[in-house]
């Protein structure tokens, strides 16, 4: 199989059991070694007491787009980490899309930035995720002999 033949096994697989990302309405846009886009559109509930959404929902996106990234290589890859900066508001029915890239990978240990934007191209956060690999646990088990 090629690298983006298995992110995209991988992607399969691992949407199918992420019912975190399913139940918010999630979906995944592009996926490929070590990078994935995935979009949310805001809904009336997700929005908190001001109206706007939830900082934690938007950060969750972000995430989203972090573990698709990361476990792209169809290795397990956790988060040991990220930070998060929201830096503008957004409101129901805004269509908001998180792009994540990597941006080190050596060894175990891998660093993710992912920003997220709205409808209008505006940025709306930048996330920072660190991965942690667990070595010889594939997260699709039936590609693991095919990715040679």
């Amino acid at each position: 199989m090629t690298p983006q033949q298995i992110a995209e096994a991988v992607r399969d697989g691992m949407l199918a059991n992420d019912r975190a990302t399913r139940s918010l309405g999630m979906e995944i846009l592009a996926v490929g070694p070590g990078r994935a886009t995935l979009a949310m559109t805001v809904r009336e509930d997700m929005l908190n007491g001001f109206d706007i959404c939830h900082g934690g929902l938007v950060t969750t996106l972000a995430d989203s787009a972090f573990a698709f990234a990361c476990n792209s290589y169809n290795e397990v890859t956790v988060a040991s980490g990220f930070n998060v900066d929201i830096v503008a508001p957004s409101r129901a029915g805004d269509r908001l899309t998180a792009e994540a890239r990597e941006v080190s990978l050596a060894g175990r240990t891998g660093v993710y930035d992912i920003t997220v934007r709205n409808q209008r191209d505006e940025l709306v956060a930048v996330f920072r995720g660190k991965s942690y690999r667990i070595k010889g646990k594939p997260v699709v088990p039936a590609i693991a002999g095919l990715a040679d």
